[in-house]
């Protein structure tokens, strides 16, 4: 059963059994009718006062549904008398080659009087994508390529139907762009329909998508088809503050990172700073912190924007009963000198957090790799950031192909190491090993900015602070800290003095609850 606000998304060949099922229990034609009777629905919702509606249809399904569309709304504004226009492209070279499904359409359309063109109109208020949907992906040529390409550059609103025309319904990947460039593209809707896909919320799919509408058709799956991810909404709470606490309650963690020299000279010391000023406004009882400082005359003791960071040498807290009770942060900033300190930490940390350097380092190390693949075994929490090049380093892939198919490289690494995965990005992924993928829905384009992943990291380490935090329920709280991180970004103050950065990011990630 899926937890709380999450949603079923489904892949191409499970939409295609779903679909099979569907239209073997229902009359011909039902599905077809249904889709295309609530796109132009939708459309006139968007658009009510729209006077040309192009509707773009190529030559399958997808543009059959597209085609309903069009004879819905063409007899709509005749009822009207006239006052809107229905213009329709039609990308078919023999009809005879046409789904059965879509060539009843075109014929309907064609006896309903819907105007057909070679190209599409001058102008027009709102534009209908129903030229590509889940079918094998293929460059793009031709007048498709042309269409596509408009379609995506448009200023005007732009509805699509099932799938952004050339997206990846299982990936994410967007076909690339024949070269024709424009303004700002107008707003983007997709009405995914019978499942929704997990290619409209990860990669270049959010983007493409646009606002995502749903409507299955009244054809549900039975549940008997498998779920390929899950869209991971607004979870609970994950600490509550009872009266009957203290700061033991909610755990203890440790950030060991930043390497270089504090105030005195260049380093990274900000990045560990910022993951424990994170983790300490997530509600992390007490956080401790090792800068790897080397032999610095002048080392770090307190920081004067949290004062209540509790500075020590990395020495001290890499001794085993240490490790063994806190929460352990491990890389942020640490550079090359994390090395040195990862068989200590995979050898003993009990919940642990691996970011930035320290997975660098790990993919360099097959020793190392040995030594987190041991963790799970143990029992122990082990969660993995990576971005997109250090999920390829760990993998031993290029980034392209890790972009590829992030759902893929996001559950390859947990089921490799044995550990949680947050494959950061638009839409991140959280896999688990042997389990559903999940889908991160919150976040934007505003946490492309350096340190916010030293915050995630942070607030991750935070989230699993607690004593009572068991491994089988971890995944939720990891979860429920990538999507606070998220919606942090999206619900951030518009006013240009407070813009988003990683250290106003930190002084507000505090969980609710």
């Amino acid at each position: 059963m899926p937890a709380a606000g999450r949603l079923a998304l489904y892949g191409s060949a499970a939409t295609r059994q779903i679909e099979h099922e569907a239209a073997t229990a229902l009359p011909d034609h039902t599905l077809m009718s249904r889709a295309g009777l609530a796109v132009a629905r939708l459309a006139r919702a968007l658009q009510p006062h729209a006077t040309r509606i192009w509707v773009a249809c190529g030559p399958g399904n997808n543009g059959g549904d597209g085609l309903v569309a069009a004879t819905h709304l063409h007899q709509w504004t005749q009822e009207q008398g006239g006052l809107a226009e229905v213009v329709v492209t039609h990308a078919v070279e023999d009809e005879s080659r046409m789904p059965a499904d879509a060539h009843q359409a075109l014929i309907a359309a064609r006896a309903c009087g819907v105007p057909f063109h070679d190209a599409p109109p001058a102008d027009f208020d709102l534009a209908i994508d129903a030229v590509l949907g889940i079918g094998p992906q293929r460059p793009l040529g031709g007048a498709i390529a042309q269409w596509v390409d408009l379609l995506r550059a448009t200023e005007q609103p732009v509805l699509c139907v099932d799938v952004p025309s050339g997206l990846d319904a299982d990936t994410g990947v967007l076909a690339p762009s024949i070269g024709r460039t424009g303004g700002v593209p107008g707003p983007r809707h997709t009405l995914s329909l019978l499942t929704l896909k997990p290619g409209l919320f990860t990669g270049a799919g959010r983007d493409a998508a646009g606002c995502v509408w749903f409507d299955d058709l009244n054809a549900a799956p039975a549940g008997k088809v498998p779920v390929t991810a899950w869209l991971a909404g607004q979870p609970l709470a994950i600490r509550s503050r009872p009266h009957a606490s203290h700061k033991g309650s909610f755990g203890d963690v440790l950030v060991l990172g930043g390497q270089g020299i504090a105030v005195h000279g260049a380093g990274m010391t900000g990045a560990a700073l910022l993951a424990a000023r994170a983790a300490l406004h997530a509600g992390a009882g007490r956080v401790f912190v090792g800068l790897l400082e080397g032999d610095s005359t002048h080392p770090t003791h307190w920081d004067p924007i949290c004062p209540e960071l509790m500075f020590r040498s990395p020495a001290l807290l890499l001794a085993p009963e240490v490790l063994r009770h806190a929460s352990v942060v491990c890389g942020c900033g640490g550079g090359t000198s994390v090395a040195a300190l990862l068989p200590q930490v995979l050898g003993a940390a009990h919940r642990l957090v691996l970011d930035a350097d320290a997975l660098n380092a790990i993919a360099d190390d097959t020793s190392l790799q040995t030594l987190l693949g041991q963790r799970h075994g143990k029992g122990w929490i082990t969660v993995l950031t990576p971005h997109p090049l250090e999920a390829a380093r760990l993998l031993g892939r290029t980034t392209p192909e890790v972009m590829a198919d992030r759902l893929k490289a996001a559950q390859a690494l947990a089921d490799r190491f044995g550990a949680l995965c947050v494959l950061k990005g638009s839409g991140s992924v959280l896999a688990a090993p042997g389990e559903v993928p999940l889908i991160n829905a919150s976040g934007n384009g505003a946490l492309a900015t350096a340190g916010t992943g030293d915050v995630l990291a942070g607030m991750i380490g935070s989230a699993i602070a607690p004593q009572g935090a068991s491994s089988e329920g971890v995944r939720d709280r990891v979860a429920a800290a990538v999507h606070w991180h998220g919606w942090l970004a999206d619900h951030w103050d518009e006013d240009a003095a407070q813009g988003l950065t990683a250290s106003r990011l930190a002084a507000r990630a505090r969980f609710p609850g």
